[in-house]
């Protein structure tokens, strides 16, 4: 049960770490969309690699995959062409690895 409850809050502070981060670096990008929907673009981030690795498995092409259609994603949402779908998705990538580094990981005495 608390490992289930662990999970679930972990689930949802990365949600919104990552919405956080969405949206930061899409404004850095100029794009006129809010808050509301760089936690939208979060979810389906994390729907899409969840079915993809789900179905993949853990490798190389389940990431590919889910990258691409992480990126059609970004396109359709914040409705800007590929390359600025990739610069955002490479943006975001970069922030959020550095994030997680300093940011202390759960599960610990919670």
């Amino acid at each position: 049960m608390m490992s289930t409850l662990t999970t679930a809050i972990s689930f949802v502070i990365g949600l919104i770490v990552s919405g956080i981060i969405i949206y930061i670096v899409t404004k850095l990008f100029r794009a006129k969309e809010g808050l509301v929907r760089a936690f939208i673009t979060a979810i389906i981030g994390a729907i899409v690699y969840s079915i993809t690795y789900f179905l993949l498995g853990n490798g190389i092409w389940a990431a590919i995959i889910g990258g691409i259609v992480w990126l059609l994603a970004l396109r359709a949402l914040y409705d800007i062409g590929w390359l600025k779908a990739f610069l955002i998705a490479i943006a975001v990538w970069i922030v959020t690895a550095i994030v997680g580094i300093l940011l202390p990981t759960l599960p610990g005495p919670i």
